[in-house]
C-alpha cells in the first residue's frame, strides 16, 4: 500500500519470481508451467480481496492453458496469520502458495504472530488497488462531506467496518482519514472483519456506519445499487466510478493497497522457479490483463528478491505507522 501523506506508506499487490527463460506460446506444456496438484491458500473468508484475487488468478491460469486443476481453499483466522502459520509448517511443499497482502503484514504485528512473512518464500507482488468508502443504499450519508461532518461531530458513534485486522489496509485507511479530518485515531470505533465477505453483510445490515474495502471487492454491489460509493482513497479517481478522491473531499491523504503471493520456506530453486514461471506467464496473459481492468487493479508486478526486499520495507513501515498513529 502506498500512503502519500506525511507518513508516506506502501504500494501494490500479488504473485511470483524471475525464473528460467519462458516461451510465449501460451501452452503450459511448452513453457513448463504445469504444476499438478497445485493448491492456493486464501487466509481469509470467501468474498474478500485475497479470495477474489486467488480465484481470478487460478481461473485465468487455467483458461490460458498454463496449468490445470488448481485448488483454491480458504483458511481464515487472526487476520491471515493462521494461514501464515500453516504455510510455514508446509516447509518444502512446492505445490502450495498463499494469496496475501498488506493486511497480513499488519496482522503479524497486531497479533504478535510467532511466524511471519520473513519465514516464507516470496514469490511476487502483482497488483495494487485503491480502497473505497461505501455505505448501504439506505444510509443517511449521501456524500463523503455528509459522512465526514457526522463523523467529526461524534467519532465513536459511527462504527467503521473493514475487512482486515488492525494494521491492515482497511484499518489504516480510515485511521489516516480520521487523522486528516482532525479526529484522533484512538477515537475511531473500528470493527474488524475477516475479509470483505463478512464486512459486506455488516454494511448491508447497517451494523456499521460505513465500510472501507478494496475497489475490486464491491463493484457488483455498487453497480447493482446495493452500496453507495462515497469516495476512493487513491491519488486519482477510478475510471468508471462516480466518486471523488479523499483529497477532493478536503482530506490531505491518499492510500493504495497491494496484494501478492508467498510460498512455504525450504523450496528448492527448481520449485521456486516453477512457481515464478507460472505466475510470470500468468502476468503476461490476456486473461490476466482483462481481469485487472475489470477489477480496477493496477499492475505492480515485482518478483523474487526484489519482492522480498519490498516485504521487509513494508514490515518496517507498518510498525512505524502504527506507532505514529498511537495504535
Amino acid at each position: 500500500m502506498r500512503l502519500r501523506t506525511p507518513l508516506a506508506l506502501f504500494g501494490a499487490a500479488l504473485l511470483v519470481v524471475v525464473g528460467p527463460p519462458l516461451l510465449s506460446t501460451g501452452s503450459g506444456s511448452d513453457t513448463g508451467t504445469q504444476i499438478p496438484g497445485l493448491r492456493f491458500m486464501v487466509p481469509n473468508t470467501p468474498g474478500g480481496g485475497y479470495d477474489i484475487t486467488a480465484r481470478t488468478a487460478a481461473k485465468n491460469a487455467e483458461d490460458a492453458g498454463l496449468t490445470h486443476g488448481i485448488e483454491v481453499f480458504n483458511l481464515p483466522g487472526a487476520g491471515g496469520t493462521v494461514g501464515v502459520t500453516r504455510l510455514v509448517a508446509e516447509r518444502g511443499n512446492g505445490k502450495l502458495a498463499m494469496s496475501m497482502g498488506l493486511g497480513v503484514v499488519g496482522a503479524v504485528h497486531t497479533n504478535k504472530s510467532p511466524k511471519t512473512l520473513a519465514d516464507t518464500t516470496p514469490i511476487a507482488r502483482l497488483t495494487e488497488e485503491q480502497d473505497i468508502v461505501v455505505v448501504a443504499k439506505d444510509s443517511p450519508y449521501r456524500t463523503i462531506d455528509q459522512l465526514l461532518t457526522a463523523w467529526k461531530k461524534d467519532p465513536g458513534k459511527i462504527p467503521v467496518g473493514g475487512g482486515s485486522s488492525p494494521g491492515g489496509p482497511d484499518h489504516l485507511a480510515p485511521m489516516l482519514m480520521a487523522k486528516a479530518a482532525g479526529i484522533a485515531p484512538k477515537q475511531v470505533n473500528y470493527i474488524p472483519f475477516d475479509g470483505g465477505g463478512e464486512l459486506l453483510a455488516s454494511i448491508l445490515g447497517d451494523k456499521v456506519g460505513f465500510g472501507v474495502s478494496g475497489v475490486g471487492e464491491y463493484l457488483d454491489q455498487i453497480e447493482a445499487g446495493e452500496l453507495r460509493l462515497l469516495a476512493v482513497t487513491g491519488p486519482k479517481r477510478v475510471p468508471g466510478l462516480d466518486a471523488p478522491t479523499l483529497r477532493e473531499a478536503g482530506l490531505d491523504t491518499d492510500f493504495t493497497n497491494w496484494r501478492g503471493i508467498v510460498a512455504p520456506p525450504g523450496l528448492s530453486d527448481a520449485e521456486r522457479d516453477k512457481l515464478v514461471g507460472l505466475v510470470s506467464e500468468l502476468h503476461a496473459s490476456k486473461q490476466w490483463r482483462d481481469s485487472m481492468e475489470k477489477n480496477g487493479w493496477d499492475d505492480a508486478f515485482l518478483t523474487g528478491d526484489d519482492f522480498g526486499d519490498f516485504l521487509d520495507g513494508q514490515d518496517r513501515r507498518v510498525a512505524t505507522v502504527l506507532k505514529e498513529l498511537g495504535l
